[in-house]
């Protein structure tokens, strides 16, 4: 499907879609408060998906499960008469639940627990069986599956593709978080900014991609409902129609995980390669490398809860993914981003998001700047994309996208690109929470076409543009110095013990020096002309690392001149009282 039709398409049922099952939602206020209504229509539209996906091969699961139910192995004859990974084998679909109402209760029941396995530990991550009991004992669990069963609910794969799909979740789910007061954008990112993320992934690859046929692995650590990894096979698909995607993902939240492993078994990829717990203390996939990592973490968020756990992998050094250092405990998103570099085959690329202060927090010497050290002086670090504010659903806030690779291209080496997007959108007709923009297609194409060039250069697209600038990577580094001044007695004589200079503790003072610097050649310019005795205390220098976006993107701009604002002033003046004259029919004088 091409991306046009793709955006029509998903425009239509996903307002449709998500109004619709929200409104059957409301019928059970009263039952439920707003914020509780999740509870019941996440897992009610996920049974609906895995009923009307199954509907078209339901009579032949029937006959093959009447031929094979007295066997011990099952399971492959029942998948293959469904054509999917899962299965239901009960008589029961939503039309003959609705034709017993009086037994509605246990007839769902028994309709769910004909669920293959999978299914049946999708719907465990929900805890249903209490809702229904709840709904059922309310006289609503009727009605609930009787708006599901309207030919506006139908949900199969045939009309609704699983793009589609995954945004009336990420729609369904925003509905219920901001009804909770819960930061609705932890739960997913806008297919915007994905789509951004792998063309940049894709982007120094994509010619040999197409001529060898693609084979990868994708992972995403913080995967919410999945929707960056179905996007990502979707690109690669697009490549090679043939293309092999294996899709892996991590989950903490219990409801999205189980909606990304059910949109996986939809998709026919393998659900178990979807794994619940938190990813930095429970890695699912320890000893797994990938192709490519692509994933939105937290960030501003603590990580106290999780830091002994952490701690203790940190202190294995290099066998551990965090031993390079650990950042402060009130932001752990850097530590992601070890996670994602220890996932990385040695050929494997990441895309991953971070707020600005992952760019420049920590001191030198400190756990950030090593983290970024080791980035960095590891030539892992490829680009960094500023993405426009107001580009989330949860903050307004200044955004970047980090493109790191183990194996740079040549022309690389050495080399990191900033790319400056910030100015790089279409402003939306209607806001969604703190979201007012969208990177479109040609503004996404002007973005990957800068990083594709890798120049020092200026794109234009109407009165929109983008910025690339080529910096080596030594210029992100700097030396942290200590400066000593001596201390004097009272004639002014510098106090000296075991031949050497005693130094005055109240004076002590550090300076940055950029790392192309040589220390005493600085020392000897900026400093002794104006403190002839000081001296650097060596034993004291740090390397830090850190990446000044802002400041290498300003533009000085001639504040207007006082004649000009003047003379402005006294034009809005003149406009201000020939509105006044014509309102009142009375003259005013204006001193010039």
């Amino acid at each position: 499907m091409n991306e046009s039709m793709f955006h029509q398409q998903t425009g239509i049922n996903i307002q449709e879609k998500a109004n619709l099952i929200w409104s059957i939602a409301d019928s059970i206020r009263g039952l439920y408060k707003p914020h509780q209504y999740g509870e019941v229509v996440l897992p009610m539209t996920v049974i609906k998906r895995f009923h009307d996906t199954l509907l078209p091969t339901r009579d032949k699961v029937q006959e093959t499960y009447q031929k094979v139910k007295h066997l011990e192995v099952k399971e492959g004859f029942l998948q293959k008469a469904s054509g999917y990974g899962f299965y239901n084998v009960s008589n029961f679909t939503f039309e003959r639940l609705l034709a017993e109402p009086d037994n509605i209760e246990e007839n769902f029941l028994a309709y769910l627990n004909g669920f293959s396995e999978n299914v049946q530990d999708v719907l465990k991550n929900f805890e249903f069986e209490r809702e229904i009991r709840k709904l059922a004992n309310n006289d609503k669990l009727f009605f609930i599956i009787q708006e599901f069963n309207s030919e506006k609910a139908y949900m199969g794969p045939d009309r609704i593709t699983s793009t589609d799909m995954g945004y009336i979740f990420e729609e369904l789910i925003k509905k219920f978080s901001e009804s909770y007061d819960e930061e609705a954008g932890s739960h997913f990112t806008s297919r915007d900014i994905i789509y951004l993320m792998t063309d940049l992934l894709i982007a120094e690859e994509k010619d040999v991609l197409i001529d060898e046929g693609v084979a990868k692995t994708v992972y995403d650590q913080t995967m919410g409902t999945s929707q960056m990894l179905s996007a990502m096979e979707e690109r690669l698909k697009a490549l090679d129609a043939e293309a092999d995607v294996t899709t892996f993902g991590q989950e903490i939240n219990e409801q999205t995980f189980a909606i990304a492993k059910a949109d996986t078994m939809i998709r026919n990829s393998d659900s178990n390669n979807m794994r619940l717990g938190n990813t930095l203390t429970e890695d699912q996939f320890e000893g797994y490398t990938f192709d490519y990592c692509i994933s939105n973490p937290p960030f501003g968020t603590d990580w106290k809860s999780e830091y002994k756990k952490v701690k203790e992998e940190h202190d294995r050094g290099e066998t551990g993914r965090f031993g390079v250092g650990l950042p402060k405990k009130n932001d752990g998103q850097l530590l992601f981003l070890l996670n994602g570099l220890s996932k990385l085959k040695d050929t494997g690329r990441m895309a991953i998001i971070h707020n600005g202060s992952a760019l420049f927090s920590g001191n030198a010497g400190g756990g950030e700047s090593e983290i970024r050290r080791h980035v960095i002086e590891n030539d892992y670090l490829e680009a960094i994309v500023q993405l426009p504010n107001d580009s989330f659903y949860n903050t307004g806030i200044a955004t970047y996208v980090w493109v790191l690779t183990k194996e740079k291209p040549k022309h690389r080496i050495g080399k990191i690109q900033l790319i400056d997007a910030s100015n790089m959108y279409e402003k939306r007709r209607k806001n969604i929470g703190s979201k007012r923009v969208d990177i479109s297609r040609n503004c996404r194409e002007i973005i990957v076409k800068a990083y594709g060039e890798f120049l020092n250069k200026e794109y234009s697209l109407g009165e929109r543009m983008v910025e690339s600038k080529i910096l080596d990577n030594e210029d992100f580094g700097l030396y942290k110095v200590t400066v000593e001044t001596p201390l004097y007695d009272e004639e002014g004589n510098i106090v000296m013990k075991k031949n050497k200079p005693v130094a005055d503790k109240d004076k002590r003072d550090t300076e940055e020096i950029p790392l192309k610097e040589n220390i005493q050649v600085y020392v000897e310019k900026e400093i002794k002309p104006f403190n002839p005795d000081a001296w650097v205390d060596e034993k004291k220098t740090k390397i830090g690392y850190e990446i000044p976006f802002t400041r290498l993107f300003y533009k000085f701009e001639q504040p207007e001149k006082s004649d000009d604002i003047a003379a402005r002033i006294r034009e809005i003046e003149k406009e201000i009282v020939k509105s006044f004259e014509a309102l009142s029919g009375e003259e005013v004088k204006v001193n010039e």
